[in-house]
């Protein structure tokens, strides 16, 4: 038996999604929750939860990576599943340990954005992207 490639078939529509929930994902943390922290560092320094009692600098700090700075990685569609999970880390933490009374409609923000960032933690950022994937030989 011949060991015939199958030939990969372009997808744009699928891409198109895919870039579409990316930029539209990321845009909805970064400027909701992302950008109000670092704007206004010194105020939410005495706002911010600290669940784990690592102190508010270091629980600031693990919030603006996951709220700032990964979903411009995102955005992008650079190491775009490693950046999904500071991500999703701190939505589970925030929507179980520091809300964990919040009703689905109360959280539905969070939920949505959970929804949202599993997708493209499954699915990866497709080929559009600024280092496309070469699927051929495995490297960007």
């Amino acid at each position: 038996m011949m060991n015939k490639k199958i030939p990969v078939l372009p997808t744009p529509h699928i891409d198109l999604g895919l870039l579409f929930l990316r930029l539209a994902g990321s845009f909805m943390l970064f400027y909701v929750h992302g950008l109000p922290k670092v704007l206004n560092y010194a105020h939410e320094l005495t706002q911010i939860e600290d669940p784990f009692g690592m102190g508010p600098q270091l629980s600031l700090w693990a919030a603006i990576l996951a709220e700032f700075i990964c979903p411009m990685l995102i955005a992008l569609g650079l190491f775009t599943r490693l950046a999904c999970l500071p991500i999703l880390g701190v939505l589970l933490i925030a929507m179980l340990v520091v809300h964990p009374g919040w009703s689905i409609a109360e959280g539905q923000f969070g939920w949505l954005l959970l929804v949202i960032f599993i997708s493209i933690a499954i699915c990866g950022p497709g080929n559009w992207r600024v280092l496309p994937f070469n699927e051929r030989t495995g490297r960007y």
